[in-house]
């Protein structure tokens, strides 16, 4: 009897986990293609948007740090997230009566807020559920999350094709709504004893761990090697001569290589070569990718390189995801894996998008070579990365 109410417990667990990834990356996946332009759409002329989302990328910067700290510090890890994502959905719903700068600037602000910590309290969650893969693997989670961001950008443009823009953003913001009661539902977990050192002092304690640099730098220069793909990577093709349905199924296959490899062949291969050779293997496929694409347009090529994200990206966040597990306190770990968004994945990709621009605009596809080599400028930093 023991056994069945153990096994009952951890497949809840699981189901809720899968709800509330589903529900987040879906509600991501309907909203961050469309707000651009809905806000265009809403009277703000391009600087104006580029302001907006500026400030509310660098909200998140401050925000989502200090939501780790206070979950680490309180033991609070569910709760936060719970509110963070009520706060996201009624701040999506109130953009919709909004009109200009002055009005929309506010939504945005708390947008920004709501959407800075959900993603790494709900990996710090889901990594204590797991128990190191003897419950459940947390790649299957991450894949659904992935599986749903897709399903969700789909959802979106059927909805605006047949009804309008903001029937999009309100299905995100209920999406949001449904999240923060999923994080509710949440198995509940010990709440480490409240502590009363400032936030800086966990920071420090984090920075001065080499090995959870190294990863988050190995993250940083891995990640923002993937700018110029995706803010370039369509208009290349396009002028081209591929076609939009062509350029459509060239982004399907790079989706679900990563759904592929979080589901089931990620947890296989970094078992049988180790954290630090899973960080190693994800460079250098990042590295062959970006070589494939700035040597060629032809598809039977670009489909293979667009394959490789399965490697370059997913297998990446579950080997930083393994290694900051095992490079960090489990007081501390909410904290560091928001650090690891905000700047391992995060800042690195607005960084990296800077340059992208002015890369493209100089020397087209060629450019996609310097993102070749920033994913092997990690290469070093793998010996680093094992344990000693």
């Amino acid at each position: 009897m023991r056994a069945g109410v153990n096994w009952a417990g951890r497949r809840g667990g699981l189901a809720r986990f899968l709800l509330l990834y589903a529900a987040l990356y879906g509600a991501y996946g309907g909203l961050s293609p469309i707000l651009p332009a809905f806000l265009a759409a809403r009277g703000l002329d391009p600087g104006a948007i580029g302001v907006l989302l500026a400030a509310a990328g660098a909200l998140r910067l401050v925000i989502g740090p200090l939501a780790g700290s206070v979950a680490d510090r309180r033991g609070a890890g569910r709760p936060i997230l719970a509110a963070s994502l009520a706060l996201a959905g009624l701040a999506t719903l109130a953009h919709l009566p909004g009109t200009g700068f002055a009005q929309l600037i506010g939504p945005a602000l708390l947008y920004a807020a709501g959407t800075a910590a959900p993603a790494p309290l709900a990996d710090a969650l889901a990594l204590a559920a797991a128990r190191g893969g003897t419950a459940f693997q947390y790649g299957w989670v991450r894949a659904a999350g992935s599986a749903a961001f897709i399903v969700g950008t789909g959802a979106a443009g059927w909805l605006i094709g047949i009804v309008d823009l903001a029937a999009a953003l309100a299905a995100s913001g209920i999406l949001f709504l449904a999240a923060a009661a999923a994080a509710l539902a949440l198995p509940a977990v010990s709440a480490a004893p409240a502590e009363t050192r400032p936030p800086l002092r966990g920071f420090a304690d984090l920075v001065r761990r080499p090995r959870f640099r190294r990863t988050v730098l190995a993250a940083a220069l891995v990640i923002g090697a993937h700018a110029l793909h995706d803010g370039f990577a369509m208009i290349l093709w396009r002028a081209s001569g591929i076609g939009a349905g062509t350029a459509g199924l060239l982004w399907s296959v790079s989706v679900a290589a990563e759904v592929l490899v979080f589901l089931l062949v990620g947890p296989l291969l970094l078992a049988r070569i180790g954290l630090p050779a899973g960080v190693a293997v994800a460079a250098c496929a990042g590295a062959l990718r970006w070589a494939v694409l700035g040597s060629t347009v032809a598809v039977p090529w670009l489909a293979a390189a667009e394959a490789l994200h399965g490697l370059s990206f997913a297998l990446l966040h579950l080997a930083c995801l393994g290694l900051i597990e095992e490079s960090t306190p489990s007081h501390l770990r909410a904290t560091a894996l928001a650090l690891y968004g905000t700047f391992g994945l995060g800042l690195s990709g607005v960084l990296a998008t800077l340059a992208s621009g002015a890369l493209y605009g100089s020397f087209g596809g060629r450019a996609f070579w310097a993102m070749a080599a920033l994913s092997l400028a990690a290469l070093p930093l793998v010996p680093g990365l094992r344990r000693r």
